[in-house]
């Protein structure tokens, strides 16, 4: 048993600790009660001495020691006088700390196994006031035993603290005097079989073990995105209803029927280059194939969709309610939680107030709205690229941009000053996530809302610089174009990811794997070492490992409810990629990576509001599909004001008949600028296009402005109509469960009443 001892003479790799006012010294003010100043006492000891720090070789081992951190040190730096004294220095400063060392030599590296004192997780306990699970209530004589993702995650935030000379860990690790650093892999085996395991993929969750692993962060993420592929079997089913009901219409409808009998009708050449006229019938199939998705159910599951997202929400709050609770963290303060880590590592910590600066908050909304304005322009550029193997180039252009704007956040958080590590991470994720959005989703704007309505008209065509001509939309229709690019990124371009995902740190491992065996295996055969190597060989991970699986989740849910009017498939095609994706996730984070810090939370922060704003914004953009970019309105307008039942149904007449012909706009032929250049037969007069001007003068006619009024009032009775649907919604389905409030009562009335009894104890005696 290790006990306390007096410091040991420094030697020349060990100097003294430089004097200065950020140096912790452990003093605890007078204001912390007995208690506290009783455990700090015994773990420092009566006249400052610490607790060693225990420097051995490979083979000493002792089976009492818990070593839950490892670091990891190329053994070139010992040659190095200045890195090894700042390793020394390091070392050192965790030893006055109250924490162990344990150091062991490969052939190339220096692992250093670190563990805090059974102590300090004391100190933790008696600073938070309040026991570590239920079992610690029941035998408050005797704790519960720390769990080990308690103790990793107070190591992690001692290491990575400043040091007296004003570095911390990463800044060591980027000057060379520690290569990497990590958190153990023990006792994963049960995760292994119950979780991590493709033939589990529709098997439930063990999201208490996965807490009691991974921390309550990482079980949360879990518990969410399982909760949310379950709730997309409804969406998926009632989308899949939708789509195959326009298979009804595939040769009844009116319209096409139309499209495919218009041989007489030409439409006008579309481009500069390959310029001839087309037959209207030409695009026969792609009319009927328009008429699955852009049907009158379209307008139908949009509404089920706002309503869907609601639900959603309201549920997973009250799941939340209900994990949290079985957690016993329903009334744990996360400030709280920082401080007292914070007076772990420094009892001299200071409390840094809230701050706030109307001058750095508008200089970040300028550089936030210059960024949002540069990617919206680069969207313009790459939304010309839209067929398979662009979008397939577009990705590696996205990950490019993604790291500019991770950097662009960092800075704003940073310029921002945020308090505490919980708040920055918090700004960041609003910062990172908005420009991420338009990143991803400036091109489906595009396409949705601007392609092809500044073009102008056949002789006088919208040319950038004069030179260059806009893209068109797809012969039958912007909304064609909106379904193949959903169509693209939930199908090929999710699919391709989800094997990047795995084989990219699969192939990584097994390249490590590979060069240790062909280089040379360590003299030592001690069982420890082999584990800190195996440990060792394992894929990196950082402090956007978690953030990173969340920000594709969120991008995925905004691209399954934002445009799903375009696309009702989205729903199903999330829902087999989540299915894949959460056994993904597992099987990375338990075999192919190095352990996440577990970090404690009683909810998903700030992603919870990303959720929220995603389902107004769906709400928004899908109104505004059915409005502007689909034939929804047109064809309700013709029918009941233009069209052949204007004055009452005739069941001999479609009231659709003759839409085509009053949806295309006329162009004559001689007022082409150089009709010579043209293809296609001779002799014609007049072309058509999609468009509602006049035959005359090309102007705008007297149907646009109808229409467009009529669009207008119908987007804004949409999102009137959905938004109070969801409100109504939010409202019916409580947050919080009766159950889980009525137990959180009685926790507090059984606590008032103990306290009252412990009173009138006092009192008799």
């Amino acid at each position: 048993m290790l006990v306390a001892r007096p410091r040991p003479p420094r030697g020349p790799l060990q100097p003294a600790l430089p004097a200065s006012p950020g140096k912790c010294l452990w003093r605890f003010p007078g204001a912390l009660k007995a208690k506290a100043e009783e455990s700090l006492r015994i773990l420092v000891g009566t006249e400052g001495d610490s607790l060693p720090l225990t420097e051995i070789n490979a083979g000493e081992t002792e089976a009492s020691e818990q070593w839950d951190y490892v670091l990891v040190a190329d053994r070139r730096t010992q040659g190095n006088p200045r890195q090894a004294c700042q390793q020394r220095r390091f070392l050192e400063e965790l030893r006055t700390k109250g924490f162990h060392c344990k150091r062991i030599e490969d052939r190339d590296k220096v692992f250093f196994g670190v563990r805090a004192d059974s102590r300090i997780f004391d100190l933790y306990r008696t600073l938070l006031m309040e026991p570590e699970g239920p079992a610690a209530r029941v035998q408050p004589a005797r704790p519960a035993p720390i769990p080990a993702t308690t103790r990793i995650r107070i190591v992690n935030f001692v290491l990575n603290s400043k040091t007296a000379a004003g570095d911390t860990l990463e800044d060591l690790v980027k000057n060379g005097v520690f290569e990497t650093r990590f958190a153990l892999h023990k006792g994963e085996d049960n995760l292994k079989k119950k979780w991590a395991q493709w033939r589990n993929m529709v098997r439930e969750q063990p999201i208490d073990d996965i807490r009691d692993y991974f921390g309550e962060k990482v079980a949360l993420y879990f518990a969410w995105l399982g909760w949310y592929t379950y709730m997309l079997v409804p969406a998926a089913v009632a989308g899949l209803v939708i789509f195959l009901s326009g298979f009804s219409l595939f040769n009844a409808s009116q319209i096409s029927k139309e499209i495919c009998e218009a041989d007489d009708i030409l439409l006008c050449p579309r481009g500069d280059h390959g310029r001839k006229y087309q037959r209207l019938s030409d695009t026969c199939v792609f009319a009927k194939l328009t008429h699955l998705f852009d049907n009158e159910g379209t307008v139908v599951f949009a509404i089920f969709m706002a309503l869907w997202a609601t639900v959603f929400l309201e549920i997973w709050k009250r799941q939340r309610a209900r994990v949290v609770l079985h957690w016993d963290l329903y009334g744990w303060d996360e400030d709280q939680e920082e401080m007292a880590l914070e007076l772990i590592n420094c009892p001299d910590y200071k409390l840094r107030p809230h701050q706030h600066s109307y001058l750095r908050s508008t200089a970040i909304l300028t550089l936030c709205l210059l960024m949002i304005c540069l990617m919206i322009g680069m969207a313009h550029v790459l939304v010309v690229y839209r067929v398979l193997a662009a979008a397939l180039f577009n990705s590696a252009l996205l990950f490019q941009e993604e790291q500019v704007n991770k950097r662009v956040a960092l800075k704003l958080c940073d310029f921002e000053k945020p308090r505490t590590f919980s708040e920055r991470e918090s700004k960041f994720t609003v910062k990172f996530f908005t420009l991420q959005f338009f990143a991803h989703f400036s091109s489906l704007v595009y396409i949705a809302f601007i392609l092809g309505r500044i073009n102008g008209h056949p002789g006088k065509s919208v040319r950038l610089a004069g030179l260059w001509r806009l893209e068109e939309c797809h012969l039958s229709g912007c909304m064609m174009d909106l379904f193949l690019q959903m169509a693209i990124i939930m199908g090929l371009k999710q699919t391709l990811s989800n094997c990047m995902e795995y084989l990219g740190p699969w192939l990584a491992h097994k390249c490590r794997l590979i060069r240790v065996k062909l280089g040379h295996a360590s003299a030592s055969e001690d069982p420890e070492l082999r584990d800190w190597r195996r440990n060792y060989l394992l894929n990196p991970v950082n402090t956007f490992s978690l953030f990173d699986e969340f920000m594709e989740m969120m991008i995925q849910y905004g691209f399954t409810t934002i445009f799903v009017a375009a696309f009702p498939l989205a729903p199903l095609l999330a829902l087999f990629s989540n299915l894949v994706e959460i056994r993904l996730d597992a099987i990375k984070m338990v075999r192919l990576q190095r352990r996440l810090v577990p970090r404690k939370a009683k909810d998903i922060g700030t992603w919870l509001q990303v959720l929220e704003t995603i389902g107004v914004l769906a709400v928004i953009a899908n109104g505004m599909v059915i409005a502007f970019t689909s034939e929804f309105i047109p064809r309700v307008v013709y029918k009941y004001h233009y069209g052949p039942c204007r004055k009452g149904a005739d069941p001999a007449v479609d009231c659709l008949t003759g839409y085509i012909n009053h949806s295309l706009s006329v162009f004559h032929t001689k007022d082409f600028q150089d009709p010579i250049r043209i293809e296609g037969p001779e002799n014609v007069t007049e072309c058509r296009y999609r468009d509602y001007r006049n035959a005359q003068d090309y102007n705008l006619s007297e149907q646009f402005w109808v229409l467009l009024a009529i669009r207008l009032v119908f987007l804004i009775l949409f999102e009137h109509v959905a938004l109070c649907i969801k409100l109504i919604a939010a409202w019916f389905v409580p947050d919080v469960p009766q159950s889980v409030k009525n137990k959180v009562l009685e926790d507090k009335y059984r606590t008032l009443r103990e306290k009252i009894r412990s009173s009138c104890k006092s009192t008799d005696v």
